[in-house]
């Protein structure tokens, strides 16, 4: 019979760890609301959506073995600009080209509004002010640990920067590794600053996010608060000046680890969760993840590690199947430990964390 923790307990527990760090999954936002955080994949909610009058298009993700819309539609971007050195009789390949790559834009940008609020103002006051309180065990001035997410959306960084009630202070670390440099105060967007503040960063987006968008030789951050642009309008503008935003979205945790290594920021995050892990003194808890097959290349830095403690949420009865899979898969990790630096399995109810305040 496993036992299975309040998350009061759990904190209890953790401590007498010097941090407590936190790796969250979609379960997060799916606790926000349920209604438009279940998806499970842009790619697959896409195809369902917004592929039907684009086949071609839809077939070239097929052609690359991948579901990351970038790789498709620069590769049409590329092919259009490369069939006219070839010959003078494509000028409708062509134009069809552009227009498949324009309109797969739109369905990853419009994929991205459908299961998104526009604005903070959305989620209620009381909702976010009951997820920082839940952040304060993670990131406050006593713990100083770090968060983790695997999400793409936004919820984890409104949280975050959200100002509290006036008769609660929290006072959360929520460096998230972003700010302006000193020539560029009247800009629209804030930058990753690299590795030369990464001791100060708390938030980690381990397979990017909807705010982040790839410039080349910047990584920048757009967000509401700071344009007050919706979503939508922002992702467009920023795809139109040849932007995309920073997604790991494919399918195998090797092709995800693939595309981390290439990406300095996504590097960082990756390397810094695993030196986390490596720390003899610090506490893990994972919450709203199921600990699939597809995010290995993550969860594989636990059983390397010598982090002696984790906790994992389970939501709803611990004998369900997807329950049972978790625990299995949490045991594995532990048998996998080096004897030197065993590792400590614990579980919590998710729905006692009440990590939105009540519904």
């Amino acid at each position: 019979m496993t036992e299975i923790l309040t998350f009061e307990d759990a904190i209890e527990q953790s401590a007498q760890y010097r941090k407590r760090n936190l790796l969250l999954g979609n379960g997060f936002s799916i606790a926000c609301n349920p209604t438009i955080f279940t998806y499970g994949s842009l790619y697959e909610q896409a195809k369902e959506t917004h592929f039907e009058d684009i086949p071609e298009a839809a077939k070239l993700f097929e052609v690359f073995d991948t579901k990351d819309f970038e790789v498709v539609i620069r590769a049409l971007e590329n092919a259009s600009k490369t069939l006219p050195v070839f010959t003078t009789k494509g000028t409708t390949i062509t134009n069809k080209m552009q227009q498949q790559a324009e309109e797969l834009k739109t369905a990853l940008v419009r994929t991205i509004a459908d299961n998104h609020p526009d604005i903070p103002n959305q989620v209620a006051e009381e909702r976010f002010w009951a997820c920082r309180r839940f952040l304060a065990y993670f990131l406050n001035g006593e713990n100083d640990g770090r968060v983790y997410t695997l999400n793409y959306d936004l919820l984890l960084y409104w949280a975050a920067l959200h100002d509290d009630p006036e008769e609660e202070e929290l006072a959360l670390s929520v460096n998230d590794g972003f700010g302006r440099d000193e020539d560029e105060y009247d800009t629209d967007y804030v930058t990753w600053q690299g590795e030369n503040n990464a001791r100060d960063q708390r938030l980690h987006y381990l397979h990017g996010a909807i705010h982040l968008f790839d410039a080349g030789s910047e990584l920048k951050k757009y967000t509401w608060v700071n344009t007050g642009v919706p979503l939508l309008d922002q992702a467009r503008a920023a795809m139109g000046q040849g932007m995309f935003p920073l997604f790991v979205a494919e399918g195998t945790s090797q092709q995800k680890l693939a595309k981390i290594k290439h990406s300095a920021y996504l590097y960082h995050s990756y390397k810094s969760f695993s030196e986390v892990m490596k720390q003899k003194d610090q506490a893990l808890f994972i919450y709203g993840h199921s600990l699939a097959e597809n995010d290995k290349h993550i969860l594989d830095k636990i059983p390397k590690g010598k982090v002696p403690h984790i906790f994992v949420s389970l939501y709803g009865n611990p004998d369900e199947n997807h329950n049972k899979a978790i625990i299995q898969t949490a045991h594995r990790l532990k048998s996998h430990r080096h004897e030197r630096f065993p590792l400590k399995v614990s579980f919590y109810d998710a729905a006692s964390v009440n990590v939105w305040g009540d519904n």
